[in-house]
């Protein structure tokens, strides 16, 4: 329901590059010219941040319906609530993306903008991680710049978290953790990006890697992890990245396609329990034109609208 526009919506620069913290609003009850408020404060700050917002998650869906039409909670693991665009992120269930990415970019039209609503956050540690990745692309020196912008990477989440074997690691994870990470895999998505991408609403170029990221297309395994680490570490350079110290009730917004984030995992045993609602995306379009193509899987039941 539309209500009258307020006067109140602020925004607070977080760091010089990304990052900012508005306040003066409430999700759940917002008019549309304060929806297109947070968009643009979305394209200029690439990650926005609300402390103290009382949202059930039916009013989390269907404000993330006014970003976008919106995606299946996750496209592999299983629903854990009765709303379907709702991905639940919880510790006790093993859920944990400590590691850097950009969401779902194993399937041909990863999101693009993404809502995550914190319920229940450990009394230390679970802060999370945003990378400025226009910025990445932009600090590079001209010839690593000219290389990027000609490379296709292969992205799939057939080796969650950094290339690892599920198998392995059944000594080394909580049974809930092992069912989590097999879960994750249980159908495997390939997919080819430009490394390069341009945002199609600014028209900036971005590097598009992160942990799904698997491998270049034309090179050996080994030169492929030499150039993604390479490039990788242009995006996470710590001048690119804010930092996030959750309480209950805070809603952090990104677009994707201009970020990647990392979930810290310092907090043990302790519950650290997130929702989050994706908007669906298009395929990725590289600076000479080339877009995103499908290798393996369907994901077309991931996006509600089709």
């Amino acid at each position: 329901m539309t209500v009258a526009p307020s006067t109140q919506l602020r925004a607070r620069r977080l760091t010089g590059r990304i990052g900012a913290e508005i306040s003066g609003v409430n999700l759940a009850r917002l008019a549309d010219d304060e929806v297109a408020a947070i968009r643009q404060e979305l394209l200029a700050h690439r990650v926005v941040f609300f402390r103290d917002q009382t949202i059930e998650a039916t009013e989390q869906i269907a404000f993330a319906s006014r970003l976008g039409p919106l995606t299946l909670g996750h496209p592999t693991l299983p629903q854990l609530t009765d709303d379907c665009e709702l991905f639940d992120l919880d510790s006790i269930a093993g859920a944990s993306a400590n590691h850097w990415h950009t969401d779902v970019t194993f399937v041909e039209r990863p999101p693009i903008f993404s809502v995550l609503h914190a319920l229940i956050i450990p009394e230390v540690g679970g802060d999370t991680l945003w990378a400025n990745t226009v910025a990445g692309y932009r600090d590079l020196p001209d010839d690593l710049r000219q290389l990027a912008d000609r490379l296709v990477a292969v992205h799939s989440n057939g080796h969650d978290y950094g290339r690892v074997d599920v198998a392995s690691l059944r000594g080394a994870l909580r049974p809930e953790q092992l069912a989590h990470l097999q879960a994750f895999v249980s159908e495997v998505y390939e997919t080819e990006h430009p490394v390069v991408r341009v945002h199609a609403e600014t028209g900036e170029p971005a590097l598009l890697l992160g942990g799904f990221a698997q491998r270049l297309v034309g090179h050996s395994l080994s030169e492929s992890v030499d150039l993604i680490r390479i490039l990788q570490a242009y995006v996470t350079r710590p001048e690119n990245i804010v930092r996030w110290h959750w309480q209950e009730g805070d809603v952090a917004i990104w677009d994707n396609r201009a970020t990647q984030h990392y979930a810290i995992a310092d907090y043990g045993d302790q519950r650290r329990r997130m929702q989050r609602v994706t908007t669906a995306g298009i395929p990725a379009v590289g600076l000479d034109g080339r877009t995103s193509r499908a290798l393996q899987g369907d994901a077309s039941r991931y996006y509600l609208e089709a």
